[in-house]
């Protein structure tokens, strides 16, 4: 029987690893993905050579950067919108002197699409106020998980550790991005592209093939191929060849196995689409869309797709740019309606049904158009009827006796 200490100090010796046979941790430890099992390395760069991997992450990130950015107070029971703010001058007009502040919204969600870190900028205050956003390349501006285990993390920015107040972090879900959490599947559809490209581009099979009942000699083969080639080249197409030496010919098609590699293309879109929750339709994938389900698989995005980011988006913009004083009464807000607007005939026929309902009035439905409002406006009146008085009134009098 072995010594129990024995035992127990075998669990803890270090283990050695050789750079000739790299696993996947030594890889990372270095910046280097692990190859997959199709054989190469899925990294961000990489992956964004796949068109449904660049379309997924654009899809999510204009999606975000497109939407209106609000600085919203709580004032009492209320919520009232406060563009006085420092804040929604960064965000709505320019966090720095050279990047529009869609631009950092868009570029801060790509890279929390992208790399395990997260999106990644500092905050620049001057006498405790934000008044400058910069968004530093990953290489530049990293973040390593404490060592207390508690979920909290260090910031180096140029090797040099920042407080953690001064970082806008916008975390992927389960600490990983989407990119990696799929490089298998990237992984494969990048080697069904070489594939292809190879297949079509480099042509490592001919077109068709000719046989001779007769041995030929090399000269004989060239002239051979040099008049069947003449005969398909003339400018009167579709003439018949003739070989003589008892040539025949066969072209060779591809086989079935050969074209499987299209389904197995689409299929990892879907694979793709899965893993960024995106729905097939917004990656151009239209084989299951239908007039009925395309507007389902839209809201779909904005509720399943969307709404997580903006959530998390909002909570990580709250908590880098606002004061301890602030923070309980101040929070970002991105307009949702831009994406659920239907089209204008909808909209007026929902405008008109409010207002006769006496659900709205007239200026409040050009508030949510971006128009002025007229006088009279504000009246809730319906305006299919000769009268105008608001609910619960009492009923006009006949003027009879």
């Amino acid at each position: 029987m072995r010594n129990p200490l024995t035992i127990f100090a075998s669990l803890f010796r270090p283990e050695r690893k050789s750079l000739a046979s790299p696993d996947a941790d030594l890889l990372a430890l270095f910046g280097t993905p692990a190859p997959t099992a199709a054989g190469v390395n899925v990294g961000p760069g990489s992956a964004l050579t796949v068109p449904a991997v660049s379309c997924a992450v654009r899809a999510i990130s204009e999606a975000v950067a497109t939407l209106d950015v609000r600085v919203m107070r709580r004032e009492g029971s209320a919520e009232v919108v406060a563009p006085e703010h420092p804040v929604a001058g960064l965000l709505r007009d320019r966090v720095n002197d050279w990047t529009p502040g869609p631009e950092f919204i868009c570029d801060l969600v790509a890279q929390a699409l992208l790399y395990d870190a997260g999106g990644l900028a500092w905050v620049n205050r001057v006498a405790g106020r934000p008044v400058e956003l910069i968004a530093y390349d990953p290489a530049h501006l990293t973040a390593q998980r404490h060592e207390d285990g508690t979920g909290q993390y260090r910031y180096l920015l140029n090797s040099r550790e920042i407080p953690a107040e001064d970082v806008i972090h916008l975390r992927s879900p389960f600490g990983r991005s989407p990119v990696s959490l799929a490089r298998e599947s990237i992984g494969l559809s990048l080697t069904l592209e070489r594939h292809a490209a190879k297949l079509f581009g480099n042509g490592p099979r001919p077109g068709g093939m000719v046989s001779f009942t007769e041995r030929m000699t090399p000269d004989a083969i060239k002239n051979a191929a040099a008049t069947f080639a003449a005969m398909l080249n003339s400018e009167k197409t579709g003439r018949t060849a003739f070989l003589d030496a008892g040539a025949d010919y066969k072209q060779l098609v591809l086989s079935s196995v050969d074209s499987q590699f299209i389904e197995l293309t689409g299929f990892q879109i879907l694979q793709i689409a899965r893993a960024f929750r995106v729905p097939p339709q917004m990656l151009y994938d239209l084989d299951r869309a239908t007039w009925s389900n395309s507007e389902q698989m839209g809201r779909e995005f904005l509720t399943y797709t969307l709404e997580p980011w903006l959530r998390a988006l909002e909570g990580a913009l709250r908590i880098a740019l606002f004061s301890a004083d602030e923070y309980p009464t101040h929070r970002v807000h991105f307009e949702r309606d831009d994406l659920t607007r239907a089209d204008l005939g909808a909209r007026a026929v929902a405008y008109s049904s409010l207002i006769a309902s006496r659900v709205v009035n007239p200026n409040e439905v050009r508030r949510w158009e971006g128009m002025e409002p007229y006088a009279g406006g504000d009246e809730y009146a319906n305006p299919h009827t000769s009268t105008s008085d608001a609910p619960g009134a009492a009923a006009p009098q006949d003027g009879g006796a």
